[in-house]
């Protein structure tokens, strides 16, 4: 293996050669390559590829954006599931609101609740209501909402992640056409969302504590972990036990 010092001098060295083979060849080539060598050129070219590796390599992002408009948290036990979220809505460094109703019924049975921004989420919210009416079961409409939310020039570039819940199934929906369910019937998104879910897990099996109990104390530390998220809560809560089947 060469050491450091002499793979630089032959960089260096073929470096030189080709410089000299392009100045010798053409005055265009020569002008191109001093172009290429210009410190501005370079400056732009790092500045560029610096943004692109930030860009790639932001996990904590969505569509560009970050995620720090709230905590939806959804928690399904036994006959019960419980969708719960916070009422901050935070601009940069401000509170511009702290009671903000982000979980609402959709139709009977039927619940949502949604992170991201909210002309974005109440548009999502009045699609997916036309969808449920247009195909009854969730699961249905859901998977029809999230293909239109995929390929409709206008709604895939509305920034909001969705969860929706009813007696049968908890789904996440996002813009980049994915229905997820979970396998333990635990949901959360937002910036607090991972906060929520690990605090939800650890509790699911403790004897006792149904969905409502669960999904109150995983907000709560969600809550005082993630600047993002306060404590007033929106709560809803189905009972699948009473739950009406899809007409």
């Amino acid at each position: 293996m060469k050491p450091k010092a002499s793979r630089a001098s032959s960089a260096a060295a073929e470096t030189a050669v080709a410089s000299e083979a392009a100045t010798e060849s053409t005055p265009a080539a020569a002008d191109q390559l001093a172009t290429l060598q210009s410190p501005s050129v370079c400056a732009r070219s790092v500045r560029a590829l610096g943004s692109r590796r930030l860009r790639l390599h932001d996990d904590s992002a969505w569509y560009g954006q970050q995620l720090r408009a709230t905590t939806i948290l959804s928690v399904r036990k036994d006959d019960k599931v419980f969708i719960i979220g916070d009422g901050q809505v935070s601009l940069g460094s401000h509170v511009v609101k702290g009671n903000a109703r982000k979980v609402r019924i959709l139709k009977e049975g039927v619940v949502a609740g949604f992170a991201g921004a909210t002309a974005d989420a109440m548009t999502l919210f009045e699609r997916l209501e036309m969808k449920l009416q247009e195909h009854p079961e969730t699961m249905r409409a859901c998977v029809e909402m999230a293909k239109a939310w995929r390929m409709d020039k206008y709604l895939r570039r509305l920034e909001a992640i969705m969860i929706v819940a009813d007696a049968s199934v908890s789904l996440t929906l996002t813009g980049t056409g994915d229905v997820i369910e979970p396998e333990d019937g635990i949901i959360g998104i937002g910036s607090g969302g991972q906060f929520a879910t690990a605090a939800a897990r650890a509790l699911i099996d403790v004897d006792g504590m149904d969905a409502e109990a669960i999904g109150r104390k995983a907000m709560t530390i969600a809550a005082d972990m993630c600047v993002y998220t306060n404590h007033n809560f929106v709560t809803e809560l189905i009972d699948c036990k009473d739950a009406k089947p899809p007409a």
